[in-house]
């Protein structure tokens, strides 16, 4: 791509990783380089996207050591993991022919202030000028929005988890 801009799927709303995924999917049939970076997930996570996408040419994923979704992860243990994982990231950003980059729930990260958010920043503006940089996660700062080429709020009118029905596989996860 010529000129690559910034994405951001936030919102208290489903569907900000699934739309990254798409996305992803989208790209990879094009011929791009993608790299997906999961922050606040364990590499132990296996989604179904991640069990489809683990074979795919021009595809690499980097996943946080620690992942808080159990809520049993210390904060200093998180914050060491969100640390190395973004700076892996950031090399591969700044060192490496890629085309689509997702930071899955980098929104979040910001948001709990695991990471500084003028890390965060400062990488959106010295990203090479062909990558496509997209930041999923809920309560996007508004320093984040406002750097933004492009915001979606994705926004939750309803959902089954309020009735108590658990993450399902092959639809949450």
């Amino acid at each position: 791509m010529d000129k690559g801009i910034v994405q951001v799927y936030t919102g208290p709303g489903k569907g900000k990783t699934t739309a990254a995924t798409g996305l992803i999917v989208r790209a990879l049939g094009q011929g791009f380089k993608v790299l997906l970076v999961r922050f606040l997930k364990s590499s132990g996570d296996r989604s179904g996207e991640l069990i489809f996408l683990q074979n795919a040419k021009n595809f690499e994923v980097i996943s946080s050591e620690i992942g808080i979704l159990n809520g049993k992860a210390k904060t200093e243990e998180v914050r060491r993991s969100v640390d190395k994982t973004f700076a892996l990231a950031r090399e591969k950003i700044l060192g490496t022919a890629l085309d689509l980059v997702v930071l899955d729930e980098i929104n979040n990260v910001l948001a709990k202030k695991i990471l500084p958010l003028q890390e965060v920043l400062d990488l959106i503006d010295v990203k090479p000028e062909g990558v496509e940089l997209v930041l999923t996660g809920r309560n996007a700062p508004d320093e984040i929005i406002e750097k933004a080429d492009l915001v979606t709020r994705m926004e939750k009118v309803k959902h089954v988890f309020d009735r108590g029905i658990p993450a399902r596989r092959g639809i949450e996860f």
